[in-house]
């Protein structure tokens, strides 16, 4: 599957998309994912650890372009359902502001009748969404220092973000 932004693609009302600054609520996104047709609901929550390559990390610190980030939020579901027709909830949310050690950074949920499918679809939506979604994080370091990543050099680069 490839995301590509060739139009506007129009979320399925089925599915839920945000970017908040809101804490992220599992069993909030487990219900939006439910349906009575899955057999499967795989969620994958990313949350903030307190190291990163061994260096000691106090905060993360999250900005998106949300117009955009969005639309790729939007486009990922629409490429899930090319290749994936069973698939009946889509659900991305992303957390932007400053996040402690132990706090949900990201939540996706998808929900099918089979679980081959809710978990290649769910793989699919966070690697794609941490490749292509205009969101950075910076990364606040015990001894007072930070750095901006942006979420996709991390899966281009091949480190450990």
């Amino acid at each position: 599957m490839t995301t590509t932004l060739t139009s506007a693609v129009k979320p399925r009302a089925e599915d839920s998309f945000a970017i908040t600054f809101a804490p992220l609520s599992l069993g909030e996104i487990y219900a939006k994912s439910d349906d009575p047709a899955n057999g499967a609901v795989v969620v994958m929550s990313g949350m903030v650890r307190n190291q990163t390559d061994g260096k000691p990390v106090i905060a993360l610190e999250y900005q998106a372009y949300e117009p955009m980030a969005l639309r790729i939020f939007y486009q990922i579901a629409a490429d899930i359902r090319l290749s994936m027709s069973d698939v009946n909830r889509v659900v991305i949310y992303h957390r932007v502001g400053r996040l402690q050690v132990g706090e949900i950074s990201v939540l996706v949920a998808v929900g099918s009748p089979h679980r081959s499918e809710a978990f290649e679809a769910c793989q699919y939506a966070i690697d794609t969404l941490k490749h292509n979604a205009p969101i950075w994080k910076k990364e606040h370091w015990e001894d007072g220092s930070s750095t901006w990543v942006s979420i996709g050099a991390c899966e281009t680069s091949g480190e450990n973000c």
